[in-house]
């Protein structure tokens, strides 16, 4: 990677000490989409079993969550 002359760490200092930042209400930023999402606190056990489920079946955490809700959904039925 190619280092920045003084001229251009000077440039950028001021572009970034003079900027900023806008706030939007549109909600596609990471923070904002996470915000969204429901959050559960699950004990030691649980997150253990639901990581390593997790690791050995390729998934996600809330993937194994969804699939042992459609089950308990299904067999209510």
């Amino acid at each position: 990677m190619k280092d920045m002359t003084d001229e251009e760490y000077a440039a950028l200092d001021k572009r970034l000490t003079d900027t900023v930042p806008t706030l939007g209400h549109k909600g596609k930023g990471f923070f904002s989409q996470r915000k969204s999402s429901l959050s559960i606190t699950v004990d030691s056990v649980t997150a253990k079993y639901l990581t390593s489920k997790a690791a050995a079946d390729h998934k996600t955490p809330a993937d194994i969550i969804s699939e042992m809700v459609q089950e308990k959904i299904a067999a209510a039925q």
